[in-house]
Protein backbone atom coordinates (compact mmCIF):
# COMPACT_ATOMS: atom_id res chain seq x y z
CA UNK A 1 0.00 0.00 0.00
CA UNK A 2 2.67 2.26 0.99
CA UNK A 3 4.58 1.59 -2.38
CA UNK A 4 0.98 2.32 -4.28
CA UNK A 5 0.65 5.76 -2.67
CA UNK A 6 4.30 6.44 -3.53
CA UNK A 7 3.60 5.76 -6.84
CA UNK A 8 0.69 8.14 -6.73
CA UNK A 9 2.24 11.38 -5.35
CA UNK A 10 5.71 10.76 -7.61
CA UNK A 11 3.21 10.37 -10.47
CA UNK A 12 1.09 13.79 -9.36
CA UNK A 13 4.05 15.52 -9.15
CA UNK A 14 5.21 14.63 -12.82
CA UNK A 15 2.29 15.57 -13.84
CA UNK A 16 1.86 18.77 -12.04
CA UNK A 17 5.39 19.89 -12.81
CA UNK A 18 4.92 18.95 -16.58
CA UNK A 19 1.64 20.91 -16.88
CA UNK A 20 2.16 23.82 -14.24
CA UNK A 21 5.99 24.66 -15.90
CA UNK A 22 6.79 22.98 -19.44
CA UNK A 23 3.12 23.56 -20.64
CA UNK A 24 3.32 27.09 -19.99
CA UNK A 25 6.03 27.07 -22.49
CA UNK A 26 5.08 27.69 -26.00
CA UNK A 27 5.48 26.00 -29.30
CA UNK A 28 7.04 27.06 -32.59
CA UNK A 29 6.24 25.14 -34.90
CA UNK A 30 7.82 23.34 -38.01
CA UNK A 31 10.87 25.40 -37.33
CA UNK A 32 13.24 22.18 -38.79
CA UNK A 33 10.89 20.72 -41.17
CA UNK A 34 12.41 22.64 -44.43
CA UNK A 35 16.20 22.51 -43.59
CA UNK A 36 17.76 19.97 -46.47
CA UNK A 37 19.65 17.05 -44.39
CA UNK A 38 21.78 16.69 -46.76
CA UNK A 39 23.55 20.17 -46.24
CA UNK A 40 23.41 20.22 -42.53
CA UNK A 41 26.21 19.75 -40.36
CA UNK A 42 25.70 15.52 -39.69
CA UNK A 43 23.70 14.29 -36.70
CA UNK A 44 24.71 11.16 -35.28
CA UNK A 45 23.17 7.65 -36.60
CA UNK A 46 21.32 5.81 -34.58
CA UNK A 47 24.17 3.68 -33.83
CA UNK A 48 26.30 5.94 -32.72
CA UNK A 49 23.66 8.11 -30.59
CA UNK A 50 24.05 8.09 -26.88
CA UNK A 51 22.55 9.37 -23.55
CA UNK A 52 26.00 11.36 -23.62
CA UNK A 53 25.72 13.21 -26.55
CA UNK A 54 25.76 17.16 -26.25
CA UNK A 55 23.09 19.52 -26.89
CA UNK A 56 22.91 22.57 -28.51
CA UNK A 57 19.94 25.12 -28.83
CA UNK A 58 20.33 28.41 -30.93
CA UNK A 59 19.00 30.77 -28.27
CA UNK A 60 17.30 34.31 -29.61
CA UNK A 61 16.37 37.13 -27.42
CA UNK A 62 14.11 39.67 -27.99
CA UNK A 63 11.76 42.13 -26.46
CA UNK A 64 9.02 42.79 -28.29
CA UNK A 65 8.26 46.29 -25.82
CA UNK A 66 11.55 47.54 -25.82
CA UNK A 67 12.67 51.02 -25.34
CA UNK A 68 14.79 53.02 -27.20
CA UNK A 69 17.87 54.56 -24.92
CA UNK A 70 15.16 57.79 -25.05
CA UNK A 71 12.18 55.22 -23.61
CA UNK A 72 10.53 55.69 -26.63
CA UNK A 73 9.06 52.47 -27.95
CA UNK A 74 10.27 50.74 -30.90
CA UNK A 75 9.21 47.46 -32.82
CA UNK A 76 10.16 43.95 -31.96
CA UNK A 77 13.81 42.62 -33.01
CA UNK A 78 16.67 40.12 -32.38
CA UNK A 79 18.85 41.34 -29.54
CA UNK A 80 20.55 38.49 -28.41
CA UNK A 81 21.68 35.37 -30.65
CA UNK A 82 23.62 32.77 -28.83
CA UNK A 83 24.58 28.93 -29.30
CA UNK A 84 24.13 26.96 -25.82
CA UNK A 85 25.86 23.63 -25.78
CA UNK A 86 25.23 21.62 -22.94
CA UNK A 87 28.08 18.74 -22.84
CA UNK A 88 27.95 15.46 -22.65
CA UNK A 89 28.56 15.03 -18.66
CA UNK A 90 25.19 17.41 -18.55
CA UNK A 91 27.42 19.33 -15.93
CA UNK A 92 29.14 21.92 -18.29
CA UNK A 93 27.97 24.32 -21.03
CA UNK A 94 29.41 26.94 -22.90
CA UNK A 95 27.32 29.88 -24.15
CA UNK A 96 28.38 31.63 -27.14
CA UNK A 97 26.77 35.09 -28.49
CA UNK A 98 27.20 35.77 -32.04
CA UNK A 99 27.10 39.91 -32.40
CA UNK A 100 23.87 40.45 -34.33
CA UNK A 101 25.55 42.92 -36.50
CA UNK A 102 27.96 40.33 -38.04
CA UNK A 103 28.68 40.81 -41.49
CA UNK A 104 28.06 36.89 -42.86
CA UNK A 105 26.45 34.87 -46.26
CA UNK A 106 22.80 33.97 -45.24
CA UNK A 107 21.43 30.99 -47.45
CA UNK A 108 19.87 32.85 -50.65
CA UNK A 109 20.19 35.91 -49.74
CA UNK A 110 24.04 36.89 -50.27
CA UNK A 111 26.00 38.86 -47.36
CA UNK A 112 23.96 40.95 -44.90
CA UNK A 113 23.64 41.16 -41.02
CA UNK A 114 22.99 37.97 -39.44
CA UNK A 115 19.72 38.97 -37.58
CA UNK A 116 18.21 39.64 -41.07
CA UNK A 117 18.20 36.06 -41.57
CA UNK A 118 15.49 36.13 -39.33
CA UNK A 119 13.82 38.79 -41.28
CA UNK A 120 14.36 36.85 -44.36
CA UNK A 121 13.02 33.42 -43.40
CA UNK A 122 12.42 33.34 -39.87
CA UNK A 123 14.01 30.74 -37.74
CA UNK A 124 14.19 28.31 -40.21
CA UNK A 125 16.90 30.71 -42.27
CA UNK A 126 18.67 31.65 -38.84
CA UNK A 127 19.18 27.87 -37.59
CA UNK A 128 20.65 27.25 -41.64
CA UNK A 129 22.71 30.22 -41.28
CA UNK A 130 24.12 29.82 -37.82
CA UNK A 131 25.14 25.94 -38.94
CA UNK A 132 26.55 27.17 -42.05
CA UNK A 133 28.54 29.56 -39.96
CA UNK A 134 29.67 27.49 -37.62
CA UNK A 135 29.52 23.98 -38.81
CA UNK A 136 27.63 23.09 -35.29
CA UNK A 137 24.57 20.88 -35.63
CA UNK A 138 21.54 23.42 -34.41
CA UNK A 139 18.99 20.62 -31.78
CA UNK A 140 16.65 22.95 -30.79
CA UNK A 141 15.44 26.39 -30.97
CA UNK A 142 14.64 28.85 -28.09
CA UNK A 143 13.17 32.16 -28.21
CA UNK A 144 13.18 34.37 -24.58
CA UNK A 145 11.56 37.38 -24.02
CA UNK A 146 13.24 39.76 -22.48
CA UNK A 147 10.14 41.52 -21.40
CA UNK A 148 9.45 38.67 -19.13
CA UNK A 149 12.73 38.54 -17.51
CA UNK A 150 11.51 41.71 -16.08
CA UNK A 151 8.54 40.09 -14.38
CA UNK A 152 11.04 37.57 -13.15
CA UNK A 153 13.33 39.64 -11.90
CA UNK A 154 10.74 41.18 -9.45
CA UNK A 155 9.68 38.27 -8.44
CA UNK A 156 13.22 37.21 -7.07
CA UNK A 157 12.82 39.87 -5.23
CA UNK A 158 15.74 42.10 -7.39
CA UNK A 159 18.73 40.22 -9.33
CA UNK A 160 22.31 41.26 -8.11
CA UNK A 161 25.28 42.78 -10.80
CA UNK A 162 28.38 43.99 -11.09
CA UNK A 163 29.26 47.25 -13.21
CA UNK A 164 32.79 47.84 -13.92
CA UNK A 165 32.34 51.54 -14.44
CA UNK A 166 29.65 53.90 -13.56
CA UNK A 167 26.97 54.38 -16.61
CA UNK A 168 23.59 56.12 -16.72
CA UNK A 169 20.21 54.95 -19.30
CA UNK A 170 17.00 56.55 -18.63
CA UNK A 171 15.90 57.35 -15.20
CA UNK A 172 19.01 55.10 -13.60
CA UNK A 173 22.69 55.33 -12.72
CA UNK A 174 24.29 52.39 -12.37
CA UNK A 175 27.58 53.10 -10.01
CA UNK A 176 30.89 50.18 -10.47
CA UNK A 177 30.30 47.55 -8.08
CA UNK A 178 27.46 45.74 -6.76
CA UNK A 179 24.00 46.93 -8.30
CA UNK A 180 20.72 45.27 -6.95
CA UNK A 181 18.52 45.61 -9.88
CA UNK A 182 14.38 45.36 -9.36
CA UNK A 183 12.29 44.97 -12.83
CA UNK A 184 12.56 48.17 -14.25
CA UNK A 185 15.79 48.84 -13.63
CA UNK A 186 17.14 45.69 -15.27
CA UNK A 187 15.20 46.78 -18.21
CA UNK A 188 16.89 49.97 -18.64
CA UNK A 189 20.68 48.44 -17.92
CA UNK A 190 19.99 45.26 -20.29
CA UNK A 191 18.29 47.46 -23.38
CA UNK A 192 21.19 50.31 -23.06
CA UNK A 193 23.18 50.66 -26.65
CA UNK A 194 24.77 54.04 -26.42
CA UNK A 195 27.01 55.31 -23.72
CA UNK A 196 29.24 51.91 -23.19
CA UNK A 197 32.62 51.97 -24.41
CA UNK A 198 32.46 48.39 -26.63
CA UNK A 199 28.62 49.28 -27.72
CA UNK A 200 26.79 46.18 -28.97
CA UNK A 201 29.50 43.74 -27.13
CA UNK A 202 29.11 45.25 -23.76
CA UNK A 203 25.59 44.75 -24.01
CA UNK A 204 26.02 41.13 -25.14
CA UNK A 205 28.08 41.16 -22.30
CA UNK A 206 25.25 42.21 -19.67
CA UNK A 207 23.10 40.25 -21.12
CA UNK A 208 25.14 37.30 -20.07
CA UNK A 209 26.36 38.01 -16.81
CA UNK A 210 22.54 39.16 -15.69
CA UNK A 211 21.01 35.67 -17.17
CA UNK A 212 23.52 33.96 -15.54
CA UNK A 213 22.92 35.79 -11.97
CA UNK A 214 19.49 35.89 -12.74
CA UNK A 215 19.13 31.82 -12.99
CA UNK A 216 21.86 31.90 -9.57
CA UNK A 217 19.12 33.52 -8.06
CA UNK A 218 16.51 31.52 -9.15
CA UNK A 219 17.95 28.39 -7.68
CA UNK A 220 19.41 29.35 -4.49
CA UNK A 221 18.24 28.38 -1.31
CA UNK A 222 16.49 31.93 -0.30
CA UNK A 223 14.46 30.89 -3.45
CA UNK A 224 13.14 27.56 -2.81
CA UNK A 225 13.02 28.00 0.80
CA UNK A 226 10.42 30.17 -0.42
CA UNK A 227 7.67 28.25 -2.85
CA UNK A 228 5.32 30.94 -3.73
CA UNK A 229 8.39 32.82 -5.08
CA UNK A 230 9.77 29.91 -6.57
CA UNK A 231 6.56 29.27 -8.33
CA UNK A 232 5.96 32.81 -9.46
CA UNK A 233 9.96 32.99 -10.72
CA UNK A 234 8.97 29.75 -13.11
CA UNK A 235 5.87 30.68 -13.94
CA UNK A 236 7.26 33.90 -15.36
CA UNK A 237 9.92 32.02 -17.05
CA UNK A 238 8.38 29.78 -18.78
CA UNK A 239 5.93 32.04 -19.79
CA UNK A 240 7.99 33.75 -21.48
CA UNK A 241 10.49 31.47 -22.98
CA UNK A 242 9.08 29.24 -26.37
CA UNK A 243 10.68 26.34 -28.10
CA UNK A 244 10.48 24.41 -31.51
CA UNK A 245 7.67 21.86 -31.77
CA UNK A 246 10.19 18.65 -31.91
CA UNK A 247 10.61 19.11 -27.60
CA UNK A 248 7.41 17.77 -25.52
CA UNK A 249 6.44 18.60 -22.20
CA UNK A 250 8.05 15.29 -21.24
CA UNK A 251 11.14 16.18 -23.18
CA UNK A 252 11.35 19.35 -21.35
CA UNK A 253 11.07 17.81 -18.36
CA UNK A 254 13.36 15.17 -18.70
CA UNK A 255 16.08 17.23 -19.94
CA UNK A 256 15.59 19.66 -16.66
CA UNK A 257 16.12 17.08 -14.64
CA UNK A 258 19.29 15.90 -16.55
CA UNK A 259 21.14 19.49 -15.97
CA UNK A 260 20.07 18.88 -11.85
CA UNK A 261 24.17 19.04 -11.38
CA UNK A 262 24.44 22.02 -13.60
CA UNK A 263 25.93 24.81 -11.88
CA UNK A 264 26.22 29.21 -12.83
CA UNK A 265 29.93 28.43 -12.14
CA UNK A 266 30.74 25.86 -14.83
CA UNK A 267 28.91 27.69 -17.36
CA UNK A 268 31.40 29.61 -19.67
CA UNK A 269 30.45 32.89 -21.85
CA UNK A 270 32.11 33.35 -25.16
CA UNK A 271 31.69 35.64 -27.66
CA UNK A 272 32.50 34.84 -31.18
CA UNK A 273 35.99 35.98 -32.31
CA UNK A 274 35.93 38.89 -34.32
CA UNK A 275 38.39 40.95 -36.33
CA UNK A 276 36.55 44.74 -35.94
CA UNK A 277 33.62 46.80 -37.41
CA UNK A 278 33.09 49.42 -40.19
CA UNK A 279 30.53 50.02 -42.67
CA UNK A 280 28.66 48.06 -45.19
CA UNK A 281 27.20 50.75 -47.47
CA UNK A 282 24.90 52.79 -44.52
CA UNK A 283 24.82 49.86 -42.27
CA UNK A 284 27.70 49.43 -39.56
CA UNK A 285 28.46 45.72 -39.13
CA UNK A 286 30.91 43.29 -37.22
CA UNK A 287 33.60 41.60 -39.55
CA UNK A 288 34.09 38.47 -37.68
CA UNK A 289 37.43 36.52 -37.22
CA UNK A 290 37.03 32.80 -39.61
CA UNK A 291 40.13 31.80 -38.44
CA UNK A 292 40.17 31.99 -34.67
CA UNK A 293 36.38 31.33 -34.97
CA UNK A 294 36.79 28.15 -37.06
CA UNK A 295 39.08 26.66 -34.27
CA UNK A 296 36.68 27.58 -31.71
CA UNK A 297 33.90 25.99 -33.82
CA UNK A 298 35.48 22.62 -34.31
CA UNK A 299 36.02 22.72 -30.31
CA UNK A 300 32.52 22.95 -29.62
CA UNK A 301 31.27 20.48 -32.66
CA UNK A 302 33.82 17.45 -30.68
CA UNK A 303 32.23 19.28 -27.31
CA UNK A 304 35.64 20.11 -25.62
CA UNK A 305 35.64 24.44 -26.09
CA UNK A 306 35.44 24.05 -22.18
CA UNK A 307 38.65 22.41 -22.52
CA UNK A 308 40.29 24.60 -24.59
CA UNK A 309 38.68 28.21 -23.13
CA UNK A 310 42.24 29.52 -22.50
CA UNK A 311 42.99 29.49 -26.17
CA UNK A 312 40.06 32.12 -26.38
CA UNK A 313 40.52 34.58 -23.60
CA UNK A 314 40.01 37.75 -26.13
CA UNK A 315 36.76 36.07 -26.83
CA UNK A 316 35.72 35.10 -23.17
CA UNK A 317 33.26 37.89 -21.84
CA UNK A 318 33.80 38.99 -18.51
CA UNK A 319 32.08 38.82 -15.55
CA UNK A 320 32.82 42.04 -15.04
CA UNK A 321 30.73 44.06 -18.38
CA UNK A 322 31.06 48.54 -17.91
Amino acid sequence: MLVLVLAVLIGGGVWFLTDRYAGNIDRIADVFDDLDENSRPAAPTPEQATAEDPVTFLLVGSDTRETSDEGVAEGGRSDAIMIARFAGDRRHAQLVSIPRDSWVDIPGHGRNKINAAYAFGGPTLLIQTVEQLTGVRIDHYVTIDFQGIIQVTDDLGGVDVVVASETSNGPYTFPAGVNHLDGDQARWYLGQRYGLEGGDFDRVRRQQQFLKAMFTQLFSSDTFTNPSRLDGALRAVTGNVAVDDSLSNTDLLSMAYSLRDLRPENVQSFTAPVLGTGQEGAASVVYLDTVTGERMWSYLRSDSLGANAAEFDDEALPDVPR
